[in-house]
């Protein structure tokens, strides 16, 4: 038990640093993931008491931590993650840190939350939204059997609603009921009341995985959120063919507010020989109005490298969790391949500039290329008049742009 207690302990006490192979001009990228399932106190994975556990075995072992809502409070940064026990049920967890960069440690107990539905299997994939209404909501996946299927894996997926106003007590709310979508994934709650009702940003589905007929990410308005139901859902961020969103897309955290507009992360997911792979990207809704699109920067934020693109379901990032602090820096977390939770940090300025300013992608290769020889004759006649030009770096076949 010893040696397992001092490997905790220097992975807890370890720092993180920004990871110098990366480079964008956006965001960095930090070396270390923030949550792993080796992080995850012994208490909950093992009999602690010798007499019934003489070889110190893990009775109830974690197989991944991943998908993290967060939350800033009191100065202090808070990771709501997603859970996923060795019997494949997953469950929430609040790891708290004093900088959202490392020294993420567990509460002592995972979330408990009412058992008000019965058929209920699985719950998973909490976004966090600090409501104008003075609640803190959390919305999640709340997973079930879909007993008129014959399939034993069929499932129906709902949005569960729960709210507190510390973390620790969770009210549970009815489930979200979308009239014109049969299942719901991913939905966020909005920050404020739009037209004097709170707004769901959803994700339509036919079935537990396929979207169908559902369009993209959509908007939808209630009136009174302790019975949540939305009549209407109005389409923002589409799928498109041949683009990063073309299998389906869902709204990843709570959009933050810029003075050009509100800036939403998203996943987009497309098919591939080797599986879905999901990446992440943003767009910008009107803040008068966040059922307008008013920006589409081209293509993914963050897709996985390395490491990240191993794990139990690979070549995976997803979100549904950021930060934004104080001094305008911006904590974007996200998990890779299911199986461990990584942060990546920005501005807001930085975040704004990428949104507002990156081209969109005009649909066709042939557009494609046209738009990236323009910027290669905008550069050239940059350097050309700035006095730069081109040669090989020392020791290396690569080129790099200097002044003259």
């Amino acid at each position: 038990m010893s040696c397992a207690a001092a490997r905790l302990d220097a992975l807890l006490n370890r720092r993180n640093r920004p990871d110098d192979t990366f480079y964008n001009g956006i965001y960095e990228r930090y070396v270390n993931p923030v949550l792993t399932r080796e992080m995850i106190p012994l208490f909950w994975r093992y009999d602690m008491n010798p007499e019934t556990n003489p070889h110190f075995m893990e009775r109830l072992g974690v197989n991944a931590v991943l998908n993290s809502g967060a939350i800033g409070l009191n100065g202090k940064y808070y990771l709501i993650a997603r859970i996923e026990g060795n019997d494949r049920k997953s469950f929430f967890g609040v790891a708290e840190s004093d900088n959202g960069i490392d020294g993420f440690r567990f509460w002592d107990y995972p979330v408990v939350l009412e058992d008000s539905c019965p058929e209920e299997t699985n719950v998973y994939d909490i976004r966090l939204t600090k409501h104008e209404d003075g609640w803190i909501y959390g919305v999640f996946c709340s997973e079930s059997k879909d007993t008129g299927a014959p399939e034993l894996s069929a499932a129906v997926a709902a949005a569960g609603i729960v709210r507190t106003k510390d973390l620790k007590t969770w009210e549970r709310l009815p489930n979200l009921i979308t009239k014109r979508s049969p299942q719901q994934r991913n939905v966020v709650l909005h920050p404020e009341f739009i037209d004097g009702k709170y707004a769901f940003y959803t994700r339509p589905m036919d079935s537990f995985l396929d979207t169908g007929s559902g369009g993209g990410i959509g908007l939808g308005l209630c009136e009174d959120i302790t019975h949540a139901v939305i009549d209407e859902e109005n389409i923002l961020s589409r799928r498109k063919y041949h683009q990063i969103t073309e299998a389906k897309n869902g709204e990843c955290s709570v959009p933050i507010r810029t003075e050009r507009g509100w800036i939403h992360i998203a996943h987009g997911v497309r098919n591939t020989a080797a599986g879905l792979r999901y990446v992440i990207y943003a767009y910008a809704t009107a803040l008068e109005d966040p059922s307008r699109v008013i920006a589409e920067p081209s293509g993914l934020l963050i897709g996985p490298r390395g490491a990240e693109r191993v794990g139990d379901v690979s070549n995976v990032v997803f979100s549904n969790g950021a930060i934004v602090k104080e001094n305008g820096e911006v904590l974007l977390y996200y998990a890779s391949s299911d199986t461990r939770v990584h942060v990546a940090v920005t501005t807001l300025d930085k975040l704004t500039d990428y949104v507002f300013e990156t081209p969109a992608d005009p649909g066709r290769s042939v557009l494609c290329v046209r738009q990236r020889c323009e910027l290669i004759r905008r550069n050239l006649e940059y350097m050309e008049k700035a006095g730069a030009r081109l040669r090989p770096a020392p020791g290396s076949t690569a080129r790099r742009t200097e002044e003259e």
